[in-house]
């Protein structure tokens, strides 16, 4: 292979490659929604897609679907369901204000020789997890 032809797939591969978004937030945090038409609104996560940078929020940014009858629902017809909504539009809600998280390494339990990341609230410094 030829440098050229190197660089070209190695361009190519990058191009392909997806990104995950890095985030604090998980499954079952309670958060709050900072931006558009659902502001202010909250709720636990439901779902969590590090490749799309998206979450679904019970209760919010619900949508109208229309489905066929099926199986699993005979009658078809209009269902309401959450969409999801970027990560970078909801905040972590702790003593019902909005905050960011951080990490802090901290020892272990005595007898232990191995530190403990721990997720904390940045405006309090309490340990959440």
């Amino acid at each position: 292979m030829s440098k050229e032809s190197k660089a070209k797939a190695r361009a190519k591969e990058k191009y392909l490659k997806k990104k995950i978004v890095k985030t604090k937030l998980k499954l079952g945090d309670i958060v709050v929604i900072i931006a558009g038409k659902n502001k202010g609104s909250e709720g636990k996560i439901l779902h969590l897609d590090r490749e799309k940078g998206s979450v679904i929020v019970e209760g919010a940014n619900m949508i109208k679907k229309h489905a066929k009858p099926n199986k699993a629902n005979q009658s078809g017809g209009l269902i309401e369901k959450e969409a999801p909504i970027h990560i970078s539009n909801v905040m972590y809600l702790h003593q019902n204000k909005p905050t960011r998280l951080g990490y802090r390494i901290e020892a272990a339990p005595a007898g232990s020789k191995k530190l403990n990341k721990v997720r904390i609230a940045v405006s309090t410094g309490d340990v959440i997890d």
